[in-house]
């Protein structure tokens, strides 16, 4: 074994590995490596064999990275579902993962009884639970030593289908199947980005989404330690960079957003010395914005684009973005091709689609037309967005995936949300896309055709919200209903959508 809390636990078992943020609970290395290897005894107990899947639907909590790492050294697959989620929203994705076995808490309890409900055939075990669904009470009946085929698992998270529905990004097994053995994130987390065992590294982020997830396990298998926000406040992560001297983090542009907004006074009665390394993806980050972090915290911003996918990664740090702002970086995980609509490499400094060549494999589960749209006729793979690399190889996003919305950070796709509305008796038509938002980055706003224009108006708009909100986790629901008499489309049904959605930008630009 080579990375891995494993490892680290043998070598200083009393090591935090966690600090919660607001709690102060700490985990060591000790507790972390007996605990999961509870969790790995607990999964062969419930039948999941090496490459079954299990789910995890879980809040900051330190019982998540127990659940993680304990799936990680039984072979499984795990897939983290936001616990924001609706049940149906839940299920689905319980159901399409194949999920054997799904680890949830009991503070959501009445979610997840209706999860049950919804697929009865996936059993539950809830932190806090009763009876046989007690997680705690199950993992302590374990042993905490190692099982006896350990073998290296791997997650599985989910993106959008093209239905609207998500679809998970499926990675094969790691063909090493040593718990220890490298990955690709793990080495450009100590190579690129310079963590390791001295890394106290501030995640603000729920743990559920990708980058919060792959990264605080990166740290894990360096050594280092996690201070993990339970929630986000902006204050309290300047707070936690003095108290606890972190030294590496992770963030969304909204994080730099909402701390940039607080008052001078409050900013600058914090130090935040010991930052060594900020690294923010997620979402493109203004150019403005990024400025005055660099300005602020010095040059220890380091971005990447990259997806779930895991096909590509772009680098750069503070000192190549001052040269070049805007621009992603140049490629460390595949080669980089910008490419026409026929899929061919284009000259440089021309915009197209951009393509990684010889970047890590992946497909998107239960649906292979997805995976092959993905893919060109060279084999190169793209997660959908446009861009231009200049001279030097850098890369500048020019567009993002056609329609998504990234709000937050969060992905957030359209086709869900229309899939709801048109069909409500009201709906004719309907358009969702997203605005641009100075806090979020971007807003969610749905341009619905009423069946009868003369209903057109606030009743509506509230009543539509109304009717959404028990099928759509928050983060998801429209902060704003437009009415048109008729939405732009061609004759053969294609939705305009860029049209409505340079409308609103241009509009934004003028107010701004």
């Amino acid at each position: 074994m080579r990375d891995h809390p494993s490892v680290h636990a043998a070598i200083d078992p009393a090591k935090p590995a966690v600090i919660m943020a607001s709690s102060g609970q700490v985990v060591t290395y000790g507790e972390l490596d007996a605990a999961s290897n509870r969790f790995a005894h607990l999964l062969r107990a419930q039948g999941c064999a090496i490459g079954d899947t299990v789910a995890l639907c879980f809040d900051n909590d330190p019982m998540f990275f127990t659940l993680c790492w304990g799936a990680q050294r039984a072979g499984l697959i795990y897939v983290a579902i936001s616990c924001r989620l609706t049940p149906p929203e839940i299920a689905y994705i319980a159901r399409d993962s194949g999920a054997r076995l799904l680890v949830g808490t009991q503070i959501y309890g009445d979610v997840l009884d209706r999860v049950a409900v919804a697929v009865p055939e996936i059993p539950q075990l809830r932190l806090n639970g009763a009876g046989d669904h007690d997680l705690g009470a199950a993992l302590m009946a374990m042993p905490t030593t190692p099982i006896a085929d350990e073998r290296a698992g791997v997650d599985m998270l989910y993106s959008s289908g093209t239905t609207g529905q998500p679809k998970g990004v499926r990675l094969p097994l790691p063909e090493d199947p040593a718990i220890g053995a490298g990955n690709s994130l793990t080495n450009l987390a100590r190579k690129a980005f310079g963590f390791g065992t001295d890394s106290v590294y501030l995640s603000p982020a729920p743990l559920y989404h990708a980058a919060p997830q792959r990264w605080s396990l990166a740290v894990h298998r360096l050594g280092g330690t996690i201070v993990c926000m339970e929630k986000f406040d902006p204050e309290h992560a300047l707070a936690l960079i003095e108290r606890y001297r972190v030294n590496d983090s992770q963030w969304v542009p909204t994080h730099f957003i909402r701390m940039l907004k607080l008052d001078p006074a409050v900013r600058d009665k914090y130090d935040l010395s010991s930052l060594r390394c900020a690294v923010h993806a997620a979402a493109p980050c203004p150019v403005p914005v990024k400025r005055a972090m660099i300005d602020w915290w010095g040059p220890v911003l380091r971005e990447y684009y990259a997806g779930t996918e895991g096909n590509g990664f772009t680098y750069l740090s503070s000192e190549e973005w001052l040269q070049r702002p805007g621009s992603v970086g140049r490629a460390l995980v595949g080669t980089l091709r910008i490419c026409d609509e026929h899929g061919d490499e284009v000259p440089r400094g021309t915009e197209g689609q951009v393509y990684f060549e010889n970047g890590n494999p992946f497909a998107y589960h239960n649906d292979p037309a997805k995976t092959r749209d993905a893919t060109n006729r060279h084999g190169w793979t793209s997660l959908g967005d446009v861009g231009l690399e200049d001279d030097d190889g850098y890369l500048f996003l020019t567009d993002r995936k056609s329609f998504m919305i990234i709000s937050g950070g969060v992905n957030i796709y359209p086709q869900e949300i229309e899939n709801l509305l048109v069909t409500h008796p009201k709906v004719a038509d309907v358009a969702v896309i997203g605005a641009p938002d100075p806090d979020m980055g971007e807003r969610v706003i749905a341009i619905v055709q009423p069946a009868d224009f003369g209903e057109a108006g606030a009743a509506l708009a509230q009543e539509l919200t109304a009717w959404l909100v028990p099928q759509l986790s928050g983060v998801k629901m429209p902060r704003q209903i437009d009415f048109r008499a008729e939405l732009p489309r061609e004759p053969t049904g294609k939705l305009f959508k860029r049209l409505l959605r340079d409308e609103y930008r241009d509009a934004a630009a003028v107010t701004a």
